[in-house]
């Protein structure tokens, strides 16, 4: 279901309706009944169910009969396979994640700009693994996490503005910078300085280093962090990573921009 860190999207027509519908199927992350879909739903039921019959012909859901739910299609899960491929980082960084998770032992994240929000694209656990919100492929907010900040740190101007623009600010703990304000003096602390960190802003007792991957021309392709949990480390500990971050950070955007990575 929709959270309050949920993107939020324009009415694109017929095509914006349907898109909306397989995102709120996405979010549920089981199979889901139409009386679900219809409660959450700002459509008509005879609209949302035409939505989802078409969408079922063209195989984007798949519909249990059996059981009366939809669920992502196969025809979605081509797409997603080309894009992550295509215009994921993960691929190409694969191997620089695989060493620097070796050399930290920590968890690391890789994660790329969503209309303002992060969506964590690869992951490596610590030796250690941690609980905590992050998995490939889910969406977080950019406001309170060190990706985030470190990516949205490094827009430009109006690029900036509109990712601002998009943030909720909800007080997830009370180190959250729940204001528009308290973010925008953040970004422009870590512009100044190369590095975000998560100061358990998102999750108690979590905390991150994290480092944009830019272009040579300075366009954000991504972030990478390093996290850890209050428990075993602290931000200063961290902070000793630093070198390594950047350089791995560096040499990601070296190697997707060989690779010809999508404007």
């Amino acid at each position: 279901m929709a959270t309050p860190d949920t993107p939020q999207r324009g009415n694109d027509g017929t095509v914006g309706k349907a898109l909306e519908i397989l995102d709120r199927v996405a979010e549920y992350g089981r199979p889901v009944r139409f009386a679900e879909l219809l409660a959450a739903s700002r459509h008509p039921k005879a609209t949302l169910y035409r939505l989802l019959r078409t969408l079922t012909n063209q195989g984007m859901l798949c519909f249990d009969d059996e059981q009366q739910t939809y669920a992502p299609g196969l025809r979605l899960v081509r797409l997603a396979h080309a894009a992550w491929r295509q215009s994921s980082l993960a691929p190409v960084a694969r191997d620089h994640l695989d060493a620097l998770s070796i050399e930290v032992g920590e968890t690391i994240h890789l994660a790329q700009l969503d209309q303002g929000q992060v969506l964590y694209v690869d992951k490596r656990n610590a030796r250690t693994p941690i609980e905590m919100f992050s998995q490939a492929g889910k969406v977080g907010p950019g406001f309170c996490t060190g990706v985030g900040k470190a990516m949205i740190a490094h827009l430009d101007g109006t690029a900036r503005d509109d990712a601002i623009r998009r943030q909720a600010y909800v007080q997830h703990t009370p180190h959250t910078l729940a204001s528009e304000n308290a973010f925008r003096a953040e970004l422009d602390r870590i512009r100044t300085d190369g590095v975000a960190f998560d100061r358990e802003e998102h999750e108690p007792g979590i905390i991150c280093i994290a480092a944009p991957i830019l272009s040579t021309k300075g366009r954000v392709m991504g972030a990478l962090s390093i996290t850890s949990s209050t428990q075993r480390q602290s931000l200063e500990g961290l902070d000793a990573f630093r070198p390594l971050l950047l350089k791995t950070a560096n040499d990601i955007a070296e190697a997707a921009e060989s690779w010809q990575f999508p404007t």
